[in-house]
C-alpha cells in the first residue's frame, strides 16, 4: 500500500464523535480532567518567574577607555557618567518640586505619637511650611547665599525635611548635626570648635540619585504609592539620598517615633514598602529569627525552608507567596509590616550569611551598597537579579572605579586589587578650609582614594577586602586590618561587638569583645554555662568558650595565624554613641576603645608574655 493510500485509510474524529465519546466518561472521571486542567493553568499563571536582570551578570561593569585600570557600570551605553535622570530635576529644590507635582499634593510627611496613627501633611502643605521658614530667617538677617550655612540640630522628624527644603528655597547651605552629639557637644562644635565638613553639591546628590534610578528603573522603580520609614540619621548620606528617591516620585516618607527600641512598632503601623538598613539591624534580625527556633524540629524547618528559598534566589526568583513564606517566614515579614518590597544595606559590612538567608525570609529586592560622604553615598550598588552575596556590586551610573597598588599590603592593581578609587559627578568638592585633608582625600586628577582595599570579581563586581587607613603593624612586621577581623568574629552568634587591638612592640593580638544581649544566654545554656551576661563576663571558662568560636570563625575565614587575637576579655556594656565609644554613624572610635580598654589590654598582654 501507498503511503498516500495509508493516510486515506486514517479516519480522523469528527467533533461529534469526540462529544460523544466525552458524554459516555463518568462523571467523577471529567471532574478529574476538569480539576487537573484548573490546577494546570493556576499554576502556569502563578508560576515563579525569574527577574529579569537589566544587563548580563556575568559582566557588570565594563572598562573604561583612556582610564588605566577604571571600570564603569556596564548599564550605560557609553563611557559618560550619568549627571540626572529627570531634564528637569537639577537641585534638591527641583526633587521636591517634581514630587509635589507627582503626587498631585499628596500625604508627604508623617509622625506619630504613642499608639497612635501616623499622623500627615501634604507635600503642599510641606512647601508652604519650608518658603515660610525660609522667608523668617531673611528676616532674621540671614543671606540667601551659598556662603550661608544653616545647621540642622533635630532628630528625624517632618521639621527636619522642611528645615532643609527652607534653606534650598532660598539658595542657602544646610548643615546637617549629628542629634546624637547633645546640645553641650554641638554648641562647642559650632563655637570653637574645627570640625571637617564634606562639601557636597546639588549635583552630587542629583546624580548619586540618579544613578540609583538608572540601577532600579525596570525592576524596582519608585511611585506615588511608595512610603518611605526614616531612622537612619539625616545627616547620614545614605539616608539623605533615599529620601531624595521617595521625594521626587510623590512617595511619602513616615518618620519613627525617636526611640529606636520602639522602631518594630512604627514599621507594623506604618507598612513601608522601602526599607534602608546598616548591617547592624540586620545581624541582630538573623539573631532573634534563629534565637526563636529553639528545638531541633524548629530548627531544621527554618534551615530546610531557607534553603528552599534560598534556591529561588539563585535562579533569580524573589517572592513572599510560596508554601515556605506562609509555613516560616510571614510572621518575620509581618513583623515589617508586610508590604516591604525594597530594602538596601549600607554604610558597614554585612555577612554573606545574614544577607543571604534575610532576602530569601524578607521575600524582597533588597540591595547591598558602598560608599562614603566624600562620594555623597553611595559608588557601587548590586544590580537586580544578582542576588549573590559576598560583593558590593558594579559602580554606580554616576562613576567609575579604580583599584591602586598598595605596596605595603601586597595589593597589586595589575592583579585586580587594590585601594578602592572613585571618580564622577557625585565625588565631592573637598573638605571645608582644610586644603590639606582635600588633598589626601583627592589625588590631582580628582581621584577620591577610599582607604578600602577591594578585588574585582570575574563578573565585574566589587569585593571590598580591606581596610587602609586602620592599619598597624605587629613586632615581627606583619601588617593587619583590624576592622576585616572584626567583622569576621562578629559573626559569631554568642558576639555583637569587637575590638580587635595590636601594638608595634607586640607579637600578636588581644581583643575586647562584647556578648550579644539577645542571644548570650541561650548561646550559654547550649555549652551548660548559666548566669546573668555580667556573670558569664567574668566566667574563665566562658570567656574560653567564645575565644574558641572567634578562632574557629577565624580559620573558616581564611585568617592567618597572626591575624588571629591570642586572647581576649568580655566586656557586658555595648560600645555606644552615649559612652562615646561609637561614632554617629555607629562606627568605632578606636583611639577612645584603646584609651577606655587601656589598662584590660595591658593586663591581657602581661598574662602573655
Amino acid at each position: 500500500m501507498q503511503a498516500h493510500e495509508i493516510f486515506r485509510s486514517i479516519r480522523i474524529p469528527e467533533l461529534g464523535d469526540v462529544r460523544q465519546y466525552v458524554r459516555t466518561l463518568p462523571t467523577n472521571t471529567l471532574m478529574g480532567f476538569g480539576a487537573f486542567a484548573a490546577l494546570t493553568t493556576y499554576w502556569y499563571a502563578t508560576r515563579p518567574k525569574a527577574l529579569k536582570p537589566p544587563c548580563d551578570l556575568a559582566m557588570q561593569s565594563v572598562e573604561v577607555k583612556g582610564h588605566e585600570n577604571a571600570r564603569r557600570s556596564a548599564l550605560m551605553d557609553n563611557d559618560e557618567v550619568i549627571m540626572y535622570y529627570y531634564d528637569d530635576v537639577r537641585t534638591i529644590y527641583d526633587v521636591f518640586q517634581r514630587g509635589l507635582r507627582a503626587s498631585n499634593n499628596g500625604p508627604c510627611l508623617g509622625h506619630r505619637k504613642p499608639n497612635q496613627p501616623y499622623q500627615w501633611i501634604s507635600f503642599q502643605e510641606t512647601s508652604d511650611k519650608a518658603e515660610y521658614l525660609g522667608s523668617a530667617l531673611l528676616h532674621r538677617g540671614f543671606k540667601p547665599s551659598s556662603e550661608q550655612f544653616i545647621g540642622i540640630f533635630a532628630q528625624n522628624r517632618p521639621e527636619w525635611i522642611i528645615a532643609e527644603l527652607a534653606c534650598y528655597t532660598y539658595s542657602m547651605v544646610a548643615v546637617p548635626l549629628y542629634d546624637t552629639l547633645g546640645a553641650e557637644a554641638i554648641t562647642y562644635i559650632v563655637n570653637k570648635g574645627n570640625p571637617k565638613g564634606a562639601m557636597l553639591t546639588h549635583k552630587n546628590i542629583v546624580s548619586n540619585m540618579a544613578a540609583f534610578l538608572k540601577v532600579t528603573e525596570e525592576l524596582a522603580f519608585p511611585s506615588t504609592q511608595d512610603v518611605l520609614i526614616s531612622f537612619l540619621p539625616l545627616a547620614h548620606m545614605f539616608e539623605r539620598v533615599v529620601e531624595c528617591v521617595v521625594l521626587c516620585h510623590g512617595a511619602r516618607i513616615g518618620f519613627f517615633q525617636g526611640d529606636i527600641r520602639l522602631l518594630m512598632d512604627d514599621l507594623k503601623v506604618l507598612q513601608p514598602t522601602i526599607f534602608p538598613v546598616v548591617p547592624r539591624l540586620l545581624n541582630r534580625m538573623f539573631d532573634r529569627i534563629f534565637g526563636q527556633a529553639n528545638t531541633t524540629i524548629k530548627r531544621w524547618l527554618l534551615e530546610f525552608a531557607s534553603k528552599r528559598k534560598e534556591a529561588e534566589l539563585r535562579s533569580g526568583i524573589i517572592r513572599k507567596d510560596s508554601l515556605w513564606d506562609k509555613l516560616i517566614f510571614q510572621k518575620v515579614q509581618d513583623s515589617l509590616g508586610g508590604k516591604v518590597r525594597l530594602m538596601i544595606t549600607g554604610a558597614a559590612p554585612v555577612s554573606p550569611t545574614v544577607l543571604t538567608f534575610l532576602r530569601a525570609a524578607l521575600g524582597c529586592q533588597f540591595y547591598e551598597g558602598y560608599g562614603q560622604t566624600e562620594c555623597t553615598a553611595g559608588c557601587s550598588l548590586t544590580i537586580p537579579g544578582d542576588w549573590t552575596a559576598g560583593h558590593v556590586g558594579a559602580p554606580m551610573p554616576c562613576n567609575y572605579v579604580k583599584l591602586v597598588d598598595v605596596e605595603d599590603m601586597n595589593y597589586f592593581a595589575a592583579k585586580g586589587e587594590g585601594e578602592v578609587c572613585v571618580k564622577g559627578s557625585n565625588v565631592f568638592q573637598g573638605y571645608l578650609k582644610d586644603d590639606e585633608k582635600t588633598a589626601e582625600a583627592l589625588d590631582k586628577d580628582g581621584w577620591l582614594h577610599t582607604g578600602d582595599v577591594g578585588k574585582w570579581l570575574p563578573n565585574g563586581t566589587l569585593k571590598i577586602i580591606d581596610r587602609k587607613k586602620h592599619i598597624f603593624k605587629l613586632a615581627q612586621g606583619e601588617y593587619i586590618a583590624p576592622e576585616k577581623i572584626e567583622n569576621i568574629y562578629t559573626r559569631s552568634e554568642a558576639v555583637v561587638q569587637v575590638f580587635v587591638h595590636g601594638e608595634s612592640l607586640q607579637a600578636f593580638l588581644v581583643g575586647i569583645v562584647v556578648p550579644d544581649p539577645d542571644n548570650v544566654l541561650n548561646w550559654a545554656k547550649k555549652r551548660k554555662f548559666a548566669g546573668t551576661c555580667e556573670e558569664l563576663c567574668k566566667n574563665t571558662d566562658f570567656k574560653n568558650a567564645v575565644l574558641e568560636d572567634l578562632l574557629r570563625l577565624g580559620k573558616e575565614a581564611g585568617l592567618k595565624t597572626f591575624e588571629q587575637v591570642k586572647d581576649i576579655v568580655l566586656h557586658p556594656e555595648l560600645f555606644s554613641i552615649q559612652n562615646g565609644l561609637l561614632t554617629p554613624t555607629l562606627k568605632a572610635k578606636r583611639p577612645e576603645l584603646r584609651k577606655y580598654f587601656q589598662a584590660q589590654i595591658e593586663e591581657l598582654y602581661a598574662n602573655k608574655v
